[in-house]
């Protein structure tokens, strides 16, 4: 027997840095729930060397990765089959190593919706959709968004060119709109903030008009208090805000479900991990 073959399946989360991932915890419970024999753990890849991880990884008998910033693209460039979610959002979060080659997979865009239609029973069908920003996190998630079949979808950026980009990859599917920050409609139900605003402690340039009590916020970002931008939406009256605690353990949920062939209960996941921020 190869000694290098671990005992139990293997899995791991790559990125760089990689230290504040939860995701070593979450996958933790999701065994330990639906009593699954695996090891689950972090790495730290230099920057230089993810191909070269990922065929050390293959080598010693490790099935599935999940990648992180900032390797998602090249995670794309690595697997010989693509998800349609992943084809389209040109980045890959979830590796599956089979004997046939090796499948990408990208969770987010299901993550977001399952945390929106299922745990915070918010529908997305028929809805207006406000998309602030135009970056790899929102091209992650627009097609399972557009699969749900919303009224509308508007992209906001602060560079129009880069959110016209964007719909235009997805054109075949679903008309999106596209606006800077100051030609905001006021007609939307839903808002979603794809942006690191509140990481990074300023909120995106966008008007007060046509918020209200029946809009949501849903910030992409979470946080051990409520984040900047639905703290900000909370002082202009809107309905309800949500963080995306809820979205990291619904992707992990569906990379598991790929992986193990089981779902695990993520409404008690999430309240487990949201205790331990």
């Amino acid at each position: 027997m190869n000694k290098l073959l671990p005992l139990q399946a293997q899995y791991i989360v790559v990125g760089n840095p990689i230290n504040h991932s939860k995701s070593p915890a979450i996958h933790s419970l999701f065994a330990h729930q639906t009593r699954q024999q695996l090891i689950y753990r972090a790495q730290l890849f230099p920057l230089d060397s993810f191909s070269d991880g990922v065929d050390r990884f293959i080598k010693i008998g490790g099935l599935g990765m999940n990648i992180t910033v900032p390797f998602k693209q090249q995670a794309f460039a690595k697997a010989d089959v693509l998800s349609s979610s992943a084809a389209l959002a040109g980045a890959v979060n979830t590796l599956s190593f089979k004997t046939d080659g090796i499948y990408g997979e990208n969770t987010d865009g299901v993550g977001l919706v399952k945390d929106l239609t299922v745990n915070n029973r918010v529908p997305i069908k028929d809805q207006d959709i406000l998309i602030i920003g135009a970056g790899g996190a929102v091209r992650g998630v627009l097609e399972p968004i557009i699969a749900q079949q919303p009224k509308s979808i508007t992209i906001a950026n602060r560079t129009i060119a880069k959110a016209h980009d964007l719909a235009d990859v997805f054109e075949h599917l679903f008309q999106i709109k596209v606006c800077e920050f100051s030609q905001l409609p006021d007609n939307y139900n839903i808002v979603i903030n794809g942006t690191s605003s509140s990481l990074n402690g300023e909120l995106p340039a966008i008007p007060k008009l046509g918020f209200n009590d029946q809009t949501i916020f849903y910030d992409m970002m979470y946080s051990k208090e409520i984040t900047l931008f639905n703290q900000w939406g909370i002082e202009l009256g809107i309905g309800r805000t949500f963080d995306g605690l809820g979205m990291l353990v619904e992707q992990a949920a569906e990379a598991f479900r790929i992986w193990r062939g089981v779902s695990p209960d993520t409404k008690y996941i999430i309240s487990q991990i949201r205790s331990q921020l």
